[in-house]
């Protein structure tokens, strides 16, 4: 057993000195996660890495009725809260008293392969309409596209193999490609 997985169960005991020794241990992996999803991000984004990773442990810190199984559960409710708090940025932004979708562009930072806002804001929407019928699957594509671990890691993370992982992986592109494209004719 993982010392983050020792450190949530005795939390989930009640054990006050144990939630804060859990922070120091996961708050590297958090941040480089967050980092990784950060680049993949349209120029010009004001959120940083380390903004990201704060709100999500306030989000996942926030609420005391709030307890982890093991340490997949907290890395898959760390995905969940960056991707919120990613797609929430991306409807602040979008907002008309935001400029309404404009954005300022600067040459030299222009990147053909960064998801705009309304890409991101199509993928939440499929991965919603998938996750209903396909949860585990939907968390491993969070966690790949969200937080940007790799296959290895997201099945590592999910406690499944990295075969089962590209399985499902492939699965889940496949039908989100189909949903985003029925979602734009």
């Amino acid at each position: 057993m993982s010392e983050v997985t020792v450190l949530l169960e005795a939390a989930r005991q009640g054990d006050a000195q144990a939630a804060e020794q859990l922070l120091p241990l996961v708050y590297e992996e958090l941040r480089r996660l967050a980092a990784a999803k950060m680049a993949l991000e349209t120029p010009g984004q004001t959120l940083q890495p380390t903004a990201l990773v704060h709100e999500a442990w306030l989000r996942l810190t926030g609420d005391e009725n709030r307890r982890w199984n093991d340490r997949t559960h907290f890395f898959a409710a760390a995905a969940e809260a960056m991707r919120r708090i990613l797609v929430e940025n991306a409807r602040r932004k979008r907002a008309q008293r935001h400029g309404g979708g404009q954005q300022r562009v600067q040459l030299d930072d222009v990147s053909l392969a960064t998801p705009s806002d309304d890409q991101l804001l199509a993928v939440d929407e499929a991965l919603e309409k998938f996750a209903a019928n396909n949860k585990q699957t939907a968390e491993l594509v969070k966690l790949r596209y969200f937080v940007g671990l790799t296959l290895e890691e997201a099945a590592q993370v999910q406690g499944i193999s990295a075969t089962t992982a590209k399985r499902r992986w492939a699965y889940a592109r496949a039908w989100l490609f189909q949903e985003i494209r029925a979602q734009r004719s």
